[in-house]
């Protein structure tokens, strides 16, 4: 098992990072670069750059000490290095989307104009503009109606009468489309990063503020006059209050949405493939806290049937996304159907690339993989290794993780301390796991009944230990829907695991079970 990196990280150096995350073909492009111009290739940038690339682990007295550049030049020369490196990338035909060819045309046109032909600035901006607005790209487009207008002032073509009119208009249009936009985004924004700060709503007072934020802020708007940016950022701005109020039905909905948005016009896909990404987790995120496991299924057949056939556009970014998001979805699905055992292959695969991304994997997504790996091996009942999973979470104190994951990992490891045996161990794994939930502002009462409950099961004989976990069961079920304390169930399916030791079964057939009863079931 890899170990998790911290936050620090060694590897936080932006130069650094930027050429570890250079694949082979940018490297060459980067080298054929340099050599355009045969003095370079001695240049101490390029020598800095050959420096760095084999070095492993970032240091600057290393870096120093080789001669190449002083400590006072050090800082000057990789910011240098780090300009030169992101205009060959910018050159690379593999980052040439249509935003940057549309600003490159833009540039030209404004090059074409300071050199006073006009004629052949406002042709290039015509077919630039076009461009933009075939894609939606709308900053642009008003950026290039504001130049047409400037040019028309000191060019007058005479071919169109009404020129000025119709520049006056579109460029009304566009203004009146990208504040709309403006305004659905920061909403999107504010709504995340509320999420982000606070979590899900924990009681009414939390929720009446959340409605009233959002609906205060959400524009008027004609559905029919949206375009495709505009209705993209309505639908995240309701995926993020729906998650806020914990209402993952409505959550599904606007995930469904927001994918068929791109479905609808599969050129989006390859225009945004990261917002499409996102979206298909979301999609699937919903669909698994609502248990729609048919809907689930084929939406992860889907998904990766698309990488199979390289739809989605494949660069350092998505590559590092569709790694995230489909490995976190596949151990999902083995959570729904409870075969767990089924999803053991999956660790090796998961480990190994967490050591090839750890340089650009966010801290946070290495613990709910390892948090989901914990899960997997206590479902199979392999609960000495979901502890050592556990212990990595629990014993990492500069990680940035979030506090519910932390939380819940330090729950499950006392549970699974207490299904190995380790008699010896629990009760310094149950102080240590009450200190650090005493420390969180907003413990939940889920997590105070368990871990007053459990702590009780030690002065219990072991005949009546059966009608004590029946009373755990009766206490915790009251929450299983409660408006604010059903997320807890999202993290830990503590109930499944309380009915396997009331019918000593194994936890996987209780789920199972459940999976194939008309009541509704909770799984991890």
């Amino acid at each position: 098992m890899s170990k998790i990196v911290t936050s620090a990280n060694q590897q936080n150096d932006a130069l650094f990072v930027l050429i570890k995350s250079l694949t082979k073909s940018e490297k060459r492009q980067f080298n054929l670069y340099v050599g355009r111009l045969g003095g370079n290739i001695d240049a101490k940038f390029f020598s800095l750059f050959k420096f760095l690339e084999k070095l492993k682990i970032y240091d600057e007295k290393v870096i120093i000490n080789s001669g190449i550049v002083s400590k006072q030049q050090l800082s000057n020369l990789k910011a240098h290095l780090y300009k030169q490196i992101l205009i060959s990338l910018r050159l690379n035909p593999a980052h040439k989307n249509i935003r940057i060819q549309i600003r490159e045309q833009l540039d030209f046109a404004t090059v074409l104009y300071q050199k006073g032909l006009y004629k052949q600035s406002l042709k290039l901006l015509d077919k630039a503009k076009h461009l933009a607005l075939e894609n939606e790209e709308k900053n642009i487009a008003y950026e290039i109606v504001e130049l047409e207008k400037v040019i028309e002032t000191q060019y007058i073509t005479r071919s169109l009468s009404n020129r000025a009119d119709q520049l006056s208009v579109q460029a009304k249009d566009l203004s009146l489309q990208n504040v709309m936009a403006s305004k659905l985004s920061n909403l999107s924004l504010q709504l995340y990063s509320h999420l982000l700060q606070n979590g899900y709503v924990k009681n009414n007072e939390e929720l009446e503020f959340v409605n009233a934020y959002f609906y205060s802020k959400l524009p008027k708007y004609k559905f029919n006059n949206l375009g495709f940016r505009e209705k993209l950022w309505l639908y995240k701005s309701h995926l993020w209050f729906s998650f806020l109020t914990q209402d993952f039905i409505q959550s599904y909905k606007y995930a469904s949405k927001w994918v068929d948005l791109f479905r609808e016009d599969k050129k989006y896909v390859v225009l945004h493939p990261v917002f499409y990404l996102k979206g298909i987790n979301y999609l699937l995120e919903a669909s698994f806290f609502v248990k729609k496991a048919s809907t689930f299924k084929q939406e992860l057949a889907s998904f990766e049937e698309e990488i199979e056939q390289n739809t989605i556009p494949l660069n350092t970014n998505t590559e590092l996304l569709i790694f995230q998001y489909l490995y976190a979805n596949k151990l999902h699905l083995h959570f729904l159907e409870a075969t767990f055992s089924e999803g053991e292959y999956l660790v090796e695969i998961i480990n190994k690339k967490i050591e090839k991304y750890k340089n650009r994997l966010d801290n946070h997504y290495i613990v709910m993989l390892y948090y989901k790996i914990a899960c997997l091996y206590f479902g199979m009942g392999k609960n000495e290794l979901c502890i050592e999973y556990l212990q990595t979470i629990i014993k990492s104190k500069n990680i940035s993780a979030a506090e519910d994951l932390q939380c819940f990992a330090r729950i499950l490891n006392l549970i699974a301390h207490y299904e190995c045996g380790l008699d010896y161990d629990l009760e310094r794994q149950f102080v240590d796991t009450y200190k650090y939930l005493l420390k969180m502002e907003n413990l939940q009462e889920v997590q105070k009944v368990f871990l007053t409950s459990i702590r009780d099961l030690s002065d219990v004989f072991p005949h009546e230990i059966k009608n004590e976990f029946k009373k755990i069961h009766t206490k915790l079920k009251k929450y299983e829907d409660h408006p604010y304390e059903k997320r807890a169930f999202l993290y830990l399916d503590i109930l499944s695991w309380l009915e396997s030791k009331i019918e000593n079964k194994p936890i996987a057939l209780i789920i199972k079970e459940k999976l194939n009863s008309p009541h509704k079931n909770k799984n991890f």
